[in-house]
C-alpha cells in the first residue's frame, strides 16, 4: 500500500475534483502509464435488466491496435457469473497465455491477444461494475499491477457511485421541470411565482407593509373578507423572508374538525387514540424552519388556542399522548375575514392570544374599495384563462370594464376570476361574454347581510330567513343536485365556485351531514 502512496494520492484528488466518471477516467488513464503499462482503460457497466454490457468510460483513444467495445449482449448465464465474481471484490489477471473463462470474454473486445487485468467496482456484494486494463502490444502485466489496481478499485468504486447519483439528480430535476412546466400550463402561467396585481396601485399600501414586516420574524395577522388573496399576501411575506428556504404550509383550520385539530397542528403519538396506528408530525414539526400560515384561524377550538399560545410564547410543544416537548422555530402568518376584536369581547377568541398574533397586522382592501385595478384584474384573468382554456386570446373592451367596474364585487377577487373564466368559456374563444357571465352570478352573490329573500312562485309577500338558515338550504339543494359529491367537476364546490375544503367547513359550521347524500345516491340506483 505504501508503495503505492504517490499515485494513489493524485488518483484521490483527481476523484474528488471530477464528479462525471467520463472526465474522471480520462484524466486518471495518463496518471497510471508510469506504474502500468497499458493501452486501455475502460469501464464497464453490466445491466442485468437488458443484458448488456456497456462501457461507461474510457482513459485513452481507441488505439489502432484495439477497437473500444462499446456494447456487448450478454447470456443470463454469464451474468450471472460475472456477478458471482464481482461480489468476491478480487481483482483477476489473466496472461494472454493462460486464457480467459467464456464468461469474461463478453466484457471484453473480440479477439483480444493481451494480458488483462479486471476488476469488479461498486458498492460491497453489490459491484455491477468491472474496471478493465488492456496491457500495451508486447507488455505484459505482474503481481505488482495486479496488486495496484486492487488499491484502485475503491477510488473508481466510489467515483461511479457519485456518477450514479449525480444522473439520478439529472432525472429527477427533469421530472421536476417537466411537472412545472405542465403545472404552469394548466394554470396559464408563465412563472411559478404568483401575480400580485395592483401591487403599484391599489394595493400599494400593502405591499409597503410587507416590505417592512418581511425581513422581520414576527407573527402577522392578515385580514380581508374572503377572495382577497390573503393566502397570496402570505406567500409573498415568505418569499420575502430569511425563510423564503423552508418549508411554507398552508393549514385551513375552519376545514379542520375540532377533534382533530390538535393531532394535524401538533401530531400525535403511536397508540394516542384509536387510529393512531403510526407517530405522525403535524403541522408546526414540519413548518420548521420555515412558515406556517394558519388560515381562518378564528374558527380555532379554545383548547387548539391554548396550546398555540404556548408556541408562540416558547417555540415548544408536545404531541397528542406524547410527554416529550419538542422544539420548533417557525413563523406564524394568520388571516381572517373575522373581526376578532368582537370575537374576543365575546369570549370566542382568546384575548392573550390575539395580542400575540396581531403584532403586525395588514388589512386588505376589498376589490370595491380598489376599483381602479379591475381594468387590470380582468386583463390578466383573460390572459389567464386563454391559456388555461386552449382559446384565443380576447380582451375585454372598455364597454365590459364599465360593467365590472360598476359591479359591487362580494366575492372580491375569487368571484371576478370565476366571472372571467365563464365569459371566455361562454365567449369560445371569439369574445369574453361578460354581461351573460355576470348575469348569472350577480343574484347568488347579492344576498343581504340580515337574512334572504325566498320568492314565492306565487307573487306572494317573500318570507324573510336567517341567512345561516338559506345557505344551509340552498347548500343542500346543491348536495342533492350532485348525489353528495362536493369535489371534482360536477362536484358542489365547483357550481358554488368555492374551495371544497371551504365548503366542508360550512358544511360542518351548519351541520350538514354530507353522508346523507352519499346514501341516497348509492340508494338511488336501485
Amino acid at each position: 500500500m505504501e508503495k503505492f502512496q504517490p499515485v494513489l494520492l493524485k488518483v484521490w484528488q483527481e476523484a474528488c475534483r471530477h464528479i462525471e466518471i467520463g472526465e474522471l477516467t480520462k484524466n486518471i488513464a495518463p496518471m497510471l502509464l508510469h506504474d502500468i503499462p497499458m493501452d486501455q482503460l475502460l469501464i464497464r457497466e453490466i445491466e442485468i435488466s437488458d443484458g448488456h454490457i456497456l462501457t461507461r468510460a474510457k482513459g485513452f483513444q481507441d488505439s489502432q491496435h484495439i477497437q473500444c467495445v462499446r456494447q456487448n449482449d450478454c447470456s443470463k448465464n454469464s451474468i450471472k457469473k460475472i456477478l458471482k465474481w464481482c461480489s468476491q471484490g478480487k481483482a483477476l489477471y489473466r496472461s494472454r497465455e493462460s486464457g480467459l473463462e467464456n464468461h469474461f470474454k463478453d466484457i471484453l473486445p473480440d479477439k483480444l491477444q493481451r494480458d488483462i487485468i479486471l476488476g469488479p467496482i461498486g458498492r460491497p456484494n453489490e459491484g455491477k461494475g468491472v474496471l478493465v486494463l488492456i496491457a500495451a502490444q508486447d507488455q505484459k502485466f505482474n503481481s505488482r499491477h495486479l496488486a495496484l489496481t486492487q488499491e484502485l478499485l475503491y477510488p473508481f468504486s466510489v467515483a461511479r457511485e457519485n456518477d450514479r447519483r449525480l444522473n439520478e439528480l439529472a432525472v429527477l430535476k427533469n421530472a421536476a421541470e417537466a411537472e412545472n412546466v405542465s403545472l404552469l400550463r394548466r394554470l396559464g402561467r408563465e412563472k411559478i411565482t404568483d401575480v400580485i396585481v395592483g401591487s403599484d396601485s391599489g394595493l400599494r399600501m400593502v405591499m409597503e407593509r410587507i416590505r417592512l414586516v418581511s425581513p422581520l420574524d414576527v407573527p402577522v395577522l392578515i385580514l380581508g373578507e374572503t377572495g382577497t388573496g390573503k393566502e397570496l399576501i402570505a406567500r409573498a411575506l415568505h418569499d420575502r423572508s430569511s425563510r423564503s428556504a423552508g418549508s411554507f404550509i398552508r393549514v385551513n383550520c375552519g376545514a379542520i374538525p375540532a377533534e382533530l385539530i390538535d393531532s394535524q397542528l401538533f401530531g400525535h403519538e403511536k397508540g394516542a387514540f384509536t387510529g393512531a396506528t403510526e407517530t405522525r408530525k403535524g403541522w408546526f414539526e414540519r413548518a420548521d424552519g420555515g412558515t406556517l400560515f394558519l388560515d381562518e384561524i378564528g374558527e380555532l377550538s379554545a383548547a387548539a388556542q391554548v396550546r398555540l399560545l404556548r408556541i408562540l410564547q416558547d417555540g415548544w410543544l408536545e404531541r397528542v399522548g406524547g410527554q416529550k416537548t419538542i422544539h420548533v422555530d417557525v413563523r406564524i402568518i394568520a388571516a381572517t375575514h373575522r373581526d376578532l376584536t368582537v370575537n374576543v369581547a365575546e369570549n370566542k377568541f382568546r384575548e392573550d392570544l390575539w395580542y400575540r398574533i396581531a403584532v403586525f397586522p395588514i388589512r386588505l382592501p376589498a376589490l370595491r374599495e380598489r376599483r381602479e385595478d379591475i381594468s387590470v384584474f380582468a386583463t390578466y384573468l383573460a390572459e389567464r384563462a386563454a391559456k388555461r382554456f386552449g382559446l384565443y386570446l380576447v380582451m375585454p373592451t372598455p364597454e365590459q370594464i364599465n360593467l365590472l367596474s360598476t359591479y359591487d364585487w362580494p366575492g372580491n377577487v375569487r368571484e371576478l376570476a370565476a366571472v372571467i373564466d365563464r365569459a371566455a368559456i361562454l365567449g369560445n374563444g371569439s369574445c369574453l361574454e361578460i354581461a351573460k357571465s355576470l348575469g348569472q352570478t350577480e343574484k347568488p352573490f347579492s344576498l343581504p347581510s340580515e337574512g334572504i329573500l325566498l320568492n314565492d312562485p306565487s307573487n306572494n309577500v317573500p318570507e324573510i330567513i336567517p341567512l345561516d338558515d338559506a345557505v344551509r338550504e340552498y347548500i343542500k339543494k346543491v348536495l342533492v343536485k350532485t348525489k353528495g359529491r362536493v369535489e371534482g367537476i360536477d362536484g358542489a364546490a365547483a357550481l358554488l365556485k368555492v374551495n371544497p375544503s371551504t365548503l366542508r367547513a360550512k358544511m360542518i359550521k351548519l351541520k350538514i351531514d354530507g353522508q346523507e347524500f352519499r346514501l341516497k345516491r348509492r340508494t338511488s340506483k336501485y
